[in-house]
């Protein structure tokens, strides 16, 4: 297990703990992280930056099924907007999952233009251990320092 995930483990842990004082520790259900599909990673992520304390949403952009009208109804979220809408730091963090050959459409390129133009940042995720060096490296920490931070 990396040093990413192990971490992540440890502080999915330390927030059952938290959460559950009473609940003996050795039976607090196990959590297994993955960054091999699309779905896992952006759960990973989203449980990380939740329980660094800061702010994570999944944007759901595909719209539903209607059975009653029998057809699917496209969404109203804008055309190109990132899986993730994070809160680090103060900043606007736009997260796009990206899994092996899944490239960015035009939309989300556009998008990614228009965020960081307004002063956002954007982010394309493509592996668990590449978003957890860039979010030390964002926050201004080296990864040595992640078990004395306040």
């Amino acid at each position: 297990m990396t040093k990413a995930f192990t971490e992540l483990q440890a502080l999915y842990l330390s927030d059952n703990k938290a959460k559950y004082p009473n609940f003996p520790e050795a039976y607090i259900p196990k959590r297994n992280y993955s960054d091999k599909t699309a779905n896992d990673l952006t759960r990973t992520i989203i449980d990380f930056i939740k329980y660094k304390g800061h702010y994570a949403v999944r944007i759901n952009t595909t719209g539903q099924w209607k059975p009653q009208l029998n057809k699917f109804v496209k969404g109203t979220t804008a055309n190109g907007t990132a899986d993730i809408h994070a809160i680090v730091k103060g900043r606007h963090v736009s997260i796009e999952v990206k899994i092996g050959k899944d490239r960015q459409s035009p939309d989300q390129i556009k998008t990614q233009r228009q965020i960081e133009k307004a002063g956002g940042v954007y982010l394309i995720a493509k592996d668990f251990e590449s978003f957890y060096t860039w979010y030390y490296y964002f926050i201004g920490l080296t990864l040595n320092t992640f078990n004395n931070e306040s």
